[in-house]
């Protein structure tokens, strides 16, 4: 409300943009937040964002100096729990742990409170202090059969806190609990438990991808007559017809050729005269 009306409503998409973007493309996010910071410095809300914006690109420092400019303007303590966690990424876990003992805690809501033990015990874990990592998150929002907001975070951290000492079972135990209060799919915990019982999960689109570009190998050929190796001393035509494999014709028989025989002379007219006249005399 401290923008001119066109000035607030160009901030105003961009944070929006920011919103929309922080999940599925941190980067793209990141870029409006400095548009909109480059338009409104002196906003909180754009503070917070940009704030927000960095610490999902991993670019903590940037981040923590975001959230204490919006923490100076609003005087809130809100920002507290991932303020801390901005040390443990810029590799301060007992900075952050000594945040985690401050007064602002107090002040925080329950769900603020939650997500500074959260952050508490991922210092533990960063010092080499996994015993302790699971100590912290022992509470009573972990025991409550309620299922909050919080609720499928925090016993996850658990599980994994647990895993991370060697108990195992209790662990399994967690990460079911985990999966049962995680309505959103905040968390991988189907996947621990898999992986816990032995499962795998293969991704049939790329085992099908994998198919297609494995080459077939070619079926072997019956040996027929045709592709049979011709025996020693054999010869084989190259020209011979092609013949079906079912119904092989009969090899072709040379068939000498019969001539004409060659017509008899006809006789003399003086000698058919006189073989006449003969006969003649015999039948008399």
């Amino acid at each position: 409300m401290s923008l001119p009306k066109g000035l607030a409503e160009e901030v105003a998409r961009n944070l929006v943009m920011v919103a929309n973007l922080l999940d599925e493309d941190p980067e793209q996010a990141y870029a409006y937040s400095r548009i909109a910071l480059r338009l409104a410095s002196r906003v909180a809300a754009v503070r917070e964002a940009a704030g927000f914006a960095a610490y999902g690109t991993g670019k903590y420092t940037e981040a923590l100096a975001e959230f204490r400019a919006a923490r100076r303007m609003t005087g809130s303590v809100e920002l507290w729990p991932v303020m801390a966690d901005c040390e443990r990424g810029m590799g301060r876990p007992e900075r952050a742990l000594a945040m985690a003992g401050e007064p602002e805690v107090h002040k925080l809501d329950k769900a603020g409170q939650v997500e500074m033990r959260l952050v508490a015990a991922g210092a533990r874990k960063d010092m080499g202090q996994a015993d302790a990592a699971v100590v912290t998150l022992q509470s009573p929002e972990l025991a409550s059969s309620s299922i909050q907001p919080w609720t499928a975070r925090l016993r996850y951290a658990y599980a994994d806190a647990l895993l991370a000492v060697g108990r195992e079972d209790e662990a399994r135990e967690w990460f079911a609990k985990a999966l049962e209060a995680d309505q959103g799919g905040m968390t991988d915990a189907s996947d621990r438990l898999a992986e816990l019982d032995g499962v795998e999960f293969t991704d049939a689109l790329v085992e099908a991808d994998e198919d297609e570009e494995t080459p077939v190998a070619e079926a072997p050929v019956a040996e027929t007559a045709e592709t049979a190796e011709p025996a020693e001393n054999e010869t084989v035509e190259a020209d011979a017809p092609e013949r079906s494999v079912e119904t092989p014709a009969a090899a072709p028989q040379f068939v000498e050729p019969v001539m004409p025989e060659e017509p008899a002379e006809a006789p003399e007219p003086a000698a058919e005269k006189a073989a006449e006249d003969k006969q003649a005399d015999d039948k008399s």
